[in-house]
């Protein structure tokens, strides 16, 4: 066994058994410059699908969140970038839930143990996220929407289009811009 693979295992059993994350570990988000699209073709978002377990809600479908803005947030709990993000994700819902913005955070694992339905109940709760939350076991919504990226946001507009989209940390005041034109546009 390499040193490398032997230190990637160990982490992951301690990550397992803590619930701690380590940076880096998670994703090319951690390594890649953040990217930042605003969707010129503004394409129809894909559907929830795949859906293990909602929390917060109950299931959710584009179609009924029609004439509001979504947010979809791709994340897993054991990334620590994704848990960078997550002050700004419920900021921005608690700023703008009552105006027509809809969070979901669509969790994605990218290790087994972040599988487990507790453990992801844990995390929202240890984050104090009140959001929508699908459990994404089988990365069937992930793959519908092509992501690549823990974490990912994607702006959906009123009609139900990508307008926006970014992978990794930050971005903060462009997202909640877009957010808070859509919804004066809206208005």
């Amino acid at each position: 066994m390499t040193f490398k693979l032997l230190a990637v295992t160990a982490a992951t059993i301690g990550m397992a058994v803590t619930g701690a994350v380590i940076p880096g570990l998670c994703g090319e988000a951690a390594r890649a410059t953040p990217i930042t699209v605003a969707a010129a073709s503004q394409q129809a978002a894909p559907d929830f699908t795949g859906i293990n377990t909602w929390f917060n809600s109950k299931p959710l479908s584009l179609a009924e969140l029609r004439g509001k803005v979504v947010l979809v947030n791709f994340w897993t709990y054991g990334c620590v970038n994704c848990v960078n993000t997550l002050p700004h994700v419920t900021e921005l819902y608690a700023k703008y839930r009552d105006k027509g913005l809809v969070v979901v955070g669509v969790h994605t694992p990218e290790f087994p143990f972040e599988r487990s339905a507790s453990n992801v109940q844990a995390a929202l709760k240890r984050h104090g996220i009140t959001y929508p939350v699908a459990q994404d076991n089988d990365s069937k919504t992930w793959n519908a929407y092509r992501n690549q990226y823990w974490p990912a946001q994607y702006i959906i507009d009123q009609s139900g289009k990508i307008v926006f989209q970014h992978a990794g940390e930050g971005a903060y005041d462009q997202i909640d811009r877009t957010v808070a034109k859509l919804l004066n546009a809206g208005s």
